[in-house]
């Protein structure tokens, strides 16, 4: 089967899913660990972020990644906090079905007229990934990473 046709979700991590989900971070190259928290860090913080919001992303019954947002609606804050790919899964478009799936909840969110990310500006980084997503530079840094939004 075409790994570009298989259907891309975003799942609830269970007691079930937890380890696999947490392996997934030592697919990634040296230097992209280095670029984003492993999967078991993510976890282990969002339980203690009450405006955490995470899942796994899945390419059909397979899990391919991660992704965490800090969500809130109060605030009207929405934040891309974490998103990995693991390192075998890259490059079929998992990661941008994944983000549209994100995106698509955060719209639904009270409040949400925007989306934030931050990536580290090094070369080979996400700096297009996010570009082609509809991401814009605001003009921040913060800790050495490059801000950009999703207007809605």
């Amino acid at each position: 089967m075409d790994s570009r046709k298989e259907e891309v979700s975003l799942r609830e991590v269970t007691a079930e899913t937890v380890r696999e989900i947490c392996r997934l971070s030592d697919s990634l190259a040296p230097r992209q660990q280095k670029m984003v928290a492993p999967n078991a860090v993510s976890i282990a913080q969002a339980h203690f972020e009450e405006n955490a919001w995470f899942r796994a992303i899945y390419a059909g019954e397979t899990p391919v990644g991660f992704v965490m947002v800090y969500a809130d609606p109060k605030a009207a804050k929405y934040f891309l906090w974490r998103l990995m790919v693991a390192g075998p899964h890259q490059g079929k478009g998992y990661g941008r079905r994944a983000m549209e799936l994100v995106i698509e909840h955060i719209r639904s969110q009270p409040n949400a007229t925007s989306l934030g990310a931050s990536y580290v500006p090094v070369d080979g980084g996400p700096e297009g990934f996010y570009k082609k997503l509809g991401f814009e530079p605001t003009g921040e840094v913060d800790h050495g990473e490059v801000v950009v939004r999703l207007e809605f």
